[in-house]
Parts: structure tokens; sequence; C-alpha cells
């Protein structure tokens, strides 16, 4: 796994933490093409779920102003960080280890506003745990007005109930693996 574009393309990123299944170098490269530069040059990006940190890495890489990596498990905290690092990013980024629901809380709370959210949690994550998740974002207006956000399911997996004012805007698919792109 590598960066694709921007100040850091080609720089190789760490081992993927077990159980940690990473968008592909293909699928983010389209992402990032569909996106375009305009959306994410000074861009404030949100990265829940965030794994390896390579969507997020990738956005700071093409000029996205400042990163929020946000993933529950100890090793993916790690992994983020030795990414960042690797890539020179680091003085732009702030690496969590929390559960996505109590991050959301708290940079509500500190007045945290993303012009681009990327979600790409574990494709078994069920209804229970992820429809929450989304509404918390959409209820705390984390999400800032003309802003997108980007979440990734399985083909096989089941759709997510989607806030009321976040417009569908596409629908990328690589392999099994089907992107969402959102705007407020």
């Amino acid at each position: 796994m590598r960066v694709i574009g921007g100040s850091a393309k080609g720089v190789r990123l760490g081992q993927v933490p077990g159980g940690t299944r990473p968008l592909t170098d293909r699928a983010r490269e389209g992402l990032f093409s569909s996106l375009g530069p305009d959306r994410i040059e000074g861009a404030r990006v949100l990265d829940l779920f965030a794994g390896t940190g390579a969507v997020g890495i990738e956005a700071l890489s093409r000029g996205a102003a400042s990163g929020v990596f946000v993933d529950s498990a100890p090793k993916a905290a790690r992994v983020i960080t030795e990414n960042l690092r690797r890539a020179r990013l680091s003085a732009r980024a702030t690496v969590r280890r929390q559960d996505a629901r109590r991050a959301l809380e708290g940079l509500s709370a500190a007045g945290e506003r993303f012009d681009l959210i990327v979600l790409d949690p574990p494709y078994l994550t069920p209804p229970a745990e992820l429809d929450p998740v989304l509404a918390d974002m959409a209820a705390r207006g984390l999400v800032a007005a003309g802003g997108a956000v980007v979440l990734t399911r399985s083909t096989r997996s089941y759709t997510p109930v989607i806030p009321l004012d976040w417009r569908p805007d596409r629908r990328l698919s690589y392999g099994d693996a089907v992107i969402f792109v959102f705007q407020t």
C-alpha cells in the first residue's frame, strides 16, 4: 500500500494491522479523482474507523489543511502514527484512539467542523453500531456546509440509514467495495 498522489506520492505505508481492510490503491485513486482537487486542497478532514490512515493521509498529501484520524484499536493508532511520520505529515494531523461515537462527541464539544469526513468501518459492523454514528455526525453538525461524507461498504453488506440532509452525489464500485459520496 502506498500514497498515490501529492507531496507524499510513492511513500509506502506500514503493515496493515490484523482485522483491518484498507481501501485498495485503485479505489483510493478513483475516489480522489472523483472528488477532485478543489474539494481536497485546504480541507479539514476526519478519517473515522481510520485503520491504517491511508485515506486521510492521501487527503493530506493532496493538500488538505488538517486531518483527524480516529480508530479504537491500539495497533491501528500506532500504525496511523507511523504512517503519518513516514509521509512527513504528522504536523498537520491528530490521531485519536477512541470509539467513533465518543470521538464525535469530543470533536463536537470542541466546535470542530470538517469539509471531508471519511468512514471506512469494518464491513461486518452491524446497523445498531453504524447507523447511530451517521446520525450523530449529522445531529452534531460536524460536516461543514458544502462538505462531503464518504462511506465505504461491501457490496454484500447492508446500506446504512443516511441522514435526510445528505444528498447522494456518487456511487463508486471497486471489486467488492462500494464507495458512497454524500454532499451536505
